[in-house]
């Protein structure tokens, strides 16, 4: 019998080779690796009950937080909605990607980026987004199997939405096209607050979650094909629209004020700001708020939370019906914290500040041994993307800069940053902020002018209401804050921003 030539059995057994590779990589992937759901909520601050909070109704955060690990000191890199998110979902600080701002899409700095769910899509994972993820419009077609979906249903109640409605009626009365953004955009026109006569799923988040769930149960059908799935919600985003009974859950007269009304002390007056978004809504009146609306703002903000929490318990709900909680991890993080009032700043982030900076952060796997506990660990969102890659037996990706918390999650003391860091632009000026177990300082470069600090004892001044950088004795202190943040980041071409 005629032998076959050389270079086709050569071909024929790296064939063969490459046919048991994928066989056994399809039964790693079947049978070793996990899924992931990340749960991406809006403006969320960490007022929750596994915070600590006793006013707020959360019970299925609250559960989810006792099958896994609450991150106390997690931080975002930047206090607005596009950076922080794009930051997260790539695993690199605003310094890499060069995304400051709302508006430019992450390829326009980043054009060959991988960012994290592509690297589980380049890994055989089935990657989607349903919601806010990405920020709205600004989405990644590479980080996704099918593009991103994005719910139909309104933001707003019938009262908010007969107002938005009058608004681009007057416009196109006059023949004007309306503004996309700004006070002049006629969605501003709705109230900061609505109580809604309508069903959950009658509202945006409400119709997310349908459609996450679906998604799960299509997921369940095939049981081999990993995923990533990224479920994002708008609320407690303003404006604070929600369901007339999770306004029931709150009597507005036990809702506390808050007490640190004025902004931080001896800061830099363009540091101590915020934005100025909410004073753009309809029902909003101009100057100080009296009492009884900011009771108002805050029983809204609190019932769009409860809200939130009981979508996030129907989306749960499903995964353990389905069969895929066994199997799946799950995180549940916050684009950044939120003022309600603090520092007189309402419905705002904008800043470099603790409350701006400090975000909600839950990560749950199956066979977690550390179930039910909190870390005073410092951890960053660019930490989440090596997280979920260690946590899925992934190979490790050197190109992203955070840092892996699995540790934390076997032992809740451990530590994996000595720092948190966060940037936002000012008056020109570009913040850079250090979070350390004790203190927090900023350091603001402007081209052409000499740095701007400020500092903040997080011990004795958790809620930063003095500046203690004009003080003399901390001048040595300052020195070595600022080694440490250029060591780590040294300074930057400021770009050019109000």
């Amino acid at each position: 019998m005629k032998q076959c030539p050389l270079w086709w059995r050569i071909l024929c057994g790296v064939t063969a080779v490459g046919w048991l590779l994928l066989g056994s990589i399809g039964r790693l992937a079947a049978e070793g690796r996990y899924n992931v759901l990340l749960i991406c909520v809006d403006d969320m601050r960490p007022q929750l009950g596994c915070y600590g909070d006793r006013l707020v109704h959360s019970p299925h955060i609250d559960r989810l937080a006792a099958r896994g690990t609450v991150f106390l000191r997690s931080f975002v890199q930047q206090a607005l909605c596009s950076p922080s998110r794009i930051s997260m979902l790539t695993s690199r600080y605003p310094s890499t990607t060069g995304i400051y701002t709302i508006g430019p899409p992450l390829r326009s700095t980043l054009p060959d980026v991988v960012t994290v769910p592509q690297y589980f899509k380049l890994h055989g994972y089935d990657c989607r987004s349903f919601g806010k993820v990405y920020h709205v419009g600004i989405d990644d077609e590479a980080s996704w199997t099918v593009p991103a979906w994005h719910s139909r249903k309104p933001r707003y109640g019938k009262q908010g939405q007969a107002a938005v409605e009058a608004r681009r009626e007057e416009y196109r009365r006059r023949g004007i096209q309306p503004p996309p953004r700004g006070r002049d955009n006629p969605f501003y026109a709705g109230p900061a607050f609505e109580a809604a006569d309508l069903p959950d799923d009658e509202l945006l988040d409400g119709d997310t979650v349908v459609h996450a769930i679906h998604q799960l149960q299509e997921y369940a059908q095939s049981p081999d094909q990993r995923f990533f799935l990224a479920v994002g919600f708008s609320n407690p985003h303003v404006p604070w629209v929600s369901p007339r009974k999770y306004w029931d859950l709150y009597d507005p007269g036990r809702i506390p004020l808050p007490v640190n009304t004025q902004p931080p002390r001896n800061a830099p007056p363009f540091a101590a700001t915020s934005g100025q978004d909410f004073r753009y809504y309809g029902n909003v009146p101009p100057g100080p708020l009296d009492e009884a609306f900011q009771r108002a703002c805050l029983h809204g903000y609190l019932a769009a939370i409860s809200y939130v929490d009981a979508l996030i318990g129907r989306l749960l709900a499903a995964l353990e019906q389905t069969g895929l909680a066994s199997n799946t991890v799950v995180v549940l993080w916050s684009d950044h914290g939120y003022y309600m009032g603090e520092h007189g700043w309402w419905g705002a982030k904008h800043n470099n500040y603790e409350g701006a900076t400090r975000n909600v952060l839950i990560i749950s796997y199956p066979g977690q041994t550390t179930q039910g506990t909190k870390s005073p660990s410092l951890v960053q969102s660019v930490d989440i993307g090596p997280t979920l890659v260690e946590l899925c037996g992934l190979p490790t990706n050197a190109d992203f800069e955070g840092r892996s918390l699995a540790p934390i999650l076997k032992d809740p003391q451990a530590e994996v940053n000595d720092a948190a860091f966060s940037w936002y632009p000012k008056s020109g000026y570009l913040g850079v902020a250090m979070r350390t177990d004790r203190w927090r300082f900023v350091e603001w470069t402007k081209a052409g002018e000499e740095p701007v600090y400020e500092l903040y004892d997080q011990l004795q001044d958790p809620e930063n209401n003095e500046n203690l950088a004009v003080r003399s004795e901390y001048r040595e202190l300052l020195v070595q804050l600022s080694r440490q943040l250029r060591s780590r980041f040294p300074r930057q071409d400021i770009p050019q921003m109000p």
